[in-house]
């Protein structure tokens, strides 16, 4: 198989997240990341690529290879659960400040934990995401140090972004700073570690939210069409925030403004979700990439429709190193944060029912795939395969069979 298709063949299979690594790592001659016709984010090739090019972007793509944090930091974690991955601590904790918890989208604890790095000196700068300047649906990276700028890149994206863009560039700078990303993207980042040094040696925290995905462009625009909105009339959108979880707020040109509740928005269910196909076969949204993990806590993952904006937010949190624990207990006693209280592994699972169900039955579903010709992502530290192992038989053939004949379908 050429370079160029062996390439193409991470995008055909429906694996690319669109985050922006590979162009950084290979440089905007080779690829360059634009909006596809389907929407979404994809790396566009500009001339050929060479066979060393695309092992690069197989080892760190990852779309192609999933790895959670190193063996010898989750060998240090004093828990360890089979879906739940190794940890610190589980906890609750929300925003000390009034305006970065009604900011955030959930009670502003990834906001604070950065605003803190910045405040502490532990870091010279913050590379996350804002709402996009040329097309509010979606999401841009960008560098914040200061405070403010953390804040005003508050609530969730939940639109195509590339926080890693300017990752390489970020490293350039030969300075400590902290990444607050998508599971996926810190993913990324750790198959990163292993082609560059700089990685460990600069990056000094990595956080995420426990993530369900986000929605595709082609989503976005049938919901805006069905609620008589067109997408060139959209000045501002936020997606949640300023409640827990806040109104989905779309501003347009008019002046007017319309207001969603997150289940008018997402649907009532999981089922009812519109995703990307890489979102739907992710082996870790739950964040084992990362330093610190935060999620939501509505029982069963379903917001209370009537008190959803004046509910102020509760995050669950989920110290997976000895450096995100530490992180965490200092943003505590200077008082960035505030304790919520212990929680374990039945708690998160109540609260995210549809992360457990996805992280056991994704084994299976890996090998439908690969029954069909697609790709699937390699996976290292998540226990696909012993997650599997405690489903009956039955399931297990139902769920890759159902992988199979979806990706038999596709290509067809």
């Amino acid at each position: 198989m050429d370079p160029n298709t062996r390439f193409s063949k991470i995008l055909k299979d429906g694996l690319c997240i669109g985050c922006g690594l590979c162009q950084s790592v290979l440089g905007s001659a080779k690829l360059h990341m634009e909006k596809a016709q389907d929407g979404e984010l994809r790396p566009q090739l500009r001339g050929e690529l060479t066979r060393a090019d695309v092992d690069l972007v197989y080892d760190v793509c990852p779309g192609a290879r999933c790895e959670a944090i190193p063996s010898e930091e989750a060998n240090a974690a004093p828990f360890d659960d089979l879906v739940w991955g190794p940890y610190h601590s589980l906890s609750r904790a929300w925003a000390v400040d009034a305006n970065t918890r009604y900011e955030g989208s959930t009670a502003g604890v990834l906001t604070a934990l950065a605003q803190y790095l910045l405040y502490s000196g532990r870091v010279s700068f913050i590379l996350h995401v804002k709402a996009s300047e040329q097309e509010p649906t979606f999401g841009e990276a960008t560098i914040s140090t200061t405070m403010e700028e953390v804040l005003s890149g508050a609530g969730s994206r939940y639109g195509p972004t590339a926080p890693l863009i300017g990752l390489v560039a970020a490293l350039d700078r030969n300075e400590p700073f902290a990444v607050v990303a998508k599971p996926c993207d810190l993913n990324a980042i750790r198959n990163l570690a292993h082609k560059d040094a700089r990685v460990n040696r600069l990056i000094k925290y990595m956080l995420a939210p426990v993530c369900g995905g986000f929605m595709p462009d082609q989503a976005m625009n049938r919901f805006l069409s069905d609620n008589d909105i067109l997408m060139q009339d959209i000045t501002a959108l936020r997606y949640r925030g300023r409640g827990c979880p806040g109104p989905t707020t779309i501003t347009t040109n008019d002046g007017r403004r319309r207001d969603f509740h997150y289940l008018d928005f997402w649907g009532e269910d999981e089922s009812k979700w519109s995703l990307p196909f890489r979102c739907k076969v992710c082996p870790d949204g739950i964040g084992e990439a990362a330093d610190i993990a935060a999620a939501d806590t509505w029982p069963n993952a379903t917001p209370d429709r009537e008190g959803s904006v004046t509910d102020p937010g509760t995050n669950s949190v989920i110290t997976r190193t000895q450096r995100g624990e530490a992180l965490l207990q200092a943003a505590l006693a200077d008082g960035f944060l505030a304790p919520g209280g212990q929680v374990d592994v039945d708690y998160m699972s109540n609260t995210q029912p549809h992360q457990v169900s996805k992280k056991r039955f994704m084994h299976a579903r890996f090998k439908g795939l690969n029954r069909a010709g697609q790709l699937t992502p390699a996976t290292f530290g998540l226990r696909l395969e012993e997650l599997s192992d405690q489903n009956t038989a039955e399931e297990n053939t139902a769920q890759e069979q159902g992988a199979f004949e979806r990706a038999s379908r596709v290509n067809v």
